[in-house]
């Protein structure tokens, strides 16, 4: 690869398609876990114009009004004008639920190793929800520890979002993207080359009727009222040849659901690495922690994270991988792309002795079935938009640096060794 590259990602609104239907699915979650930890669950949504329709697998003691919280979370998004093609008021709610299969249920209920009297540890008596596997990933380019493009995509998505929601822009509506291209020179960011936003917004702006003017407005508003205020505390900033981008298409005042249908899990990228770390292809929203697709996937960031926060490696990404009703995983993965400080073979040793990553370990060490009690019903539902890793503005599990300290001591081993 040369010394000097760009690498994108992109970020989306709440009020994009797949992201409306990511936020009810994890809104029904939400609410079923707080009243049974113990539920299975595996919700999809998907949304049209006037339509919502919700499916999957549920089984549990919660008893919830569904079409009420999918009408609440519409409203709360935003859509709550009927002119917009969908409307929290107005949109038909289809509720189409069976319970989880008994075959999947006993492997997930009683592991391997308990059916076959294999071990009595009370950590092997959850078997993983599916096979597959799973990644997570750290790095130091940013505080958070993630990587600069997704992080200044989705620090421009929620800026555009509470430019819609409380900053004076009520021209907007609640459909978006974002996309930032950052040059890259010998693996470090040193520059943004491409900012690009695409938003949906109304077809006049007071007194504005001409579209060029619509969309000349557009432009420096967001330009001063979205972008600006993300740099605010960066170091890497915009500059004279950064190209700033606003609607190509020439307009978008045809947007959400009624522009383009919605699905669940169809933002895989956008709630990871914005493609900057290698993804298992499991979507998170809408499923219980039992499901290796989204509690792994946690726990392979958790790891990667206090690795690289210890001063470990510069880059970790750690690969988990499962077999449905097993308890133990099949493989443990850990590549730092030449960056560790100590042998990798080492930090994989370290990894499994610090780290618990069997799904039962996952659930007790991240209190995964008990936070959305603890956090008055609204927990999954906060990351299923603007991305499920690096949230500052949430306080979760799997950003913890809790291991950091007992980490830095093998360094120091081995700085003495």
């Amino acid at each position: 690869m040369s010394s000097r590259y760009l690498f994108t990602s992109e970020s989306v609104t709440e009020g994009h398609p797949d992201k409306i239907c990511d936020q009810i699915s994890d809104t029904i979650l939400d609410a079923l876990l707080a009243q049974d930890p113990l539920s299975r669950v595996a919700a999809e949504v998907v949304v049209n114009t006037g339509l919502v329709l919700v499916t999957g697998e549920i089984t549990s003691q919660a008893e919830v009004n569904y079409v009420k919280l999918v009408r609440n979370k519409i409203a709360e998004i935003g859509y709550t004008h009927a002119e917009n093609g969908f409307s929290a008021d107005s949109c038909s709610v289809l509720i189409a639920l069976d319970e989880q299969s008994p075959d999947i249920s006993q492997g997930v209920s009683s592991a391997q190793e308990q059916r076959s009297e294999l071990s009595d540890d009370e950590l092997d008596k959850i078997g993983a929800g599916d096979q597959g596997l799973m990644f997570g990933y750290a790095c130091n380019e940013t505080p958070e520890l993630m990587p600069m493009p997704i992080s200044l995509a989705h620090r421009i998505s929620r800026s555009l979002t509470a430019a819609r929601k409380v900053g004076g822009l009520s021209y907007l509506r609640p459909d978006g993207k974002t996309q930032v291209s950052v040059v890259y020179e010998d693996g470090k960011p040193v520059g943004i080359d491409t900012i690009l936003i695409s938003t949906q917004h109304t077809a006049t702006i007071g007194d504005l009727t001409e579209n060029d003017d619509v969309q000349q407005k557009i432009k420096e508003d967001l330009w001063v009222k979205v972008v600006k205020p993300v740099f605010e505390d960066i170091d890497l900033q915009p500059d004279d040849n950064t190209r700033f981008l606003v609607n190509p298409t020439g307009k978008f005042v045809v947007g959400g659901p009624q522009g383009d249908s919605g699905l669940t899990g169809r933002k895989i990228i956008v709630d990871t690495y914005g493609g900057y770390s290698r993804h298992g292809g499991g979507a998170f929203s809408g499923k219980d922690p039992t499901k290796v697709d989204r509690s792994a996937c946690y726990a392979c960031r958790y790891v990667a994270k206090n690795i690289v926060a210890a001063g470990l490696a510069d880059k970790c990404e750690v690969q988990v991988s499962y077999a449905i009703g097993v308890a133990k995983p099949v493989s443990v993965f850990l590549e730092t792309f030449g960056t560790a400080k100590i042998a990798e073979d080492k930090l994989l040793e370290i990894v499994l002795k610090h780290f618990e990553l069997r799904p039962a370990g996952i659930l007790q060490t991240l209190k995964l079935r008990e936070l959305p009690k603890e956090r008055g019903g609204r927990f999954y539902q906060e990351v299923a938009a603007y991305g499920h890793f690096g949230r500052t503005d949430l306080d979760l599990p799997w950003e913890q640096l809790d291991k950091v300290e007992a980490l830095k001591e093998y360094r120091l081993v081995e700085a003495t060794v």
